[in-house]
C-alpha cells in the first residue's frame, strides 16, 4: 500500500485539565485516560472536516484499528496537558493519525493511530472521505 506523508495536515490542539479520577494512587495520569484524550482529539478533527452527523447521513463510520502510545514522562495532577494530533499518512482505505502530549516544552508521550471508515450497512470498510484525504 503506497501512504502519501502529510506535514501535520488538519492539525488540532487541545488543552486538558487532569482531573482527580485521571490519577492513580500514585498521583500519576493513567493510561486509560491517553486513549480518552486521543479520541476527544480525533473528535475534534472529524467535527472539523467530516462532523459525525455528516458521517450518518452519509451511513458511513469511523473505526480505529490500532493504537499505540509511547510515554516519556510522567504527567501528574499539576500538570497542564496540550494535545495535538495530525493526518500523518492517508492510503486508499486507511490513514494514520499521529499524536502528542506536551507539558510546557516538555514531551509527555507520543502516539499514533491507524483507522479506516466503514459502510454502517454492510460493516465493510470504504475508501476514505475526500474530506481527510
Amino acid at each position: 500500500m503506497t501512504k502519501e506523508k502529510l506535514p501535520r495536515a488538519l492539525e488540532v490542539c487541545l488543552s486538558f485539565d487532569v482531573k482527580t479520577y485521571d490519577i492513580d494512587f500514585a498521583g500519576i495520569v493513567g493510561n486509560i485516560v491517553y486513549i480518552r484524550w486521543l479520541e476527544d482529539i480525533r473528535l475534534a478533527i472529524l467535527a472539523a472536516h467530516l462532523p459525525i452527523s455528516e458521517q450518518i447521513n452519509r451511513g458511513i463510520g469511523p473505526a480505529i484499528v490500532k493504537t499505540e502510545i509511547h510515554y516519556k514522562r510522567p504527567l501528574t495532577i499539576h500538570d497542564p496537558v496540550e494535545g495535538r494530533m495530525w493526518v500523518e499518512s492517508t492510503g486508499k482505505v486507511r490513514y494514520s493519525l499521529a499524536a502528542e502530549f506536551m507539558t510546557g516544552t516538555t514531551t509527555a508521550a507520543t502516539a499514533r493511530q491507524e483507522g479506516c471508515f466503514f459502510d454502517l450497512k454492510e460493516k465493510c470498510p470504504i475508501a476514505l472521505p475526500r474530506e481527510l484525504i
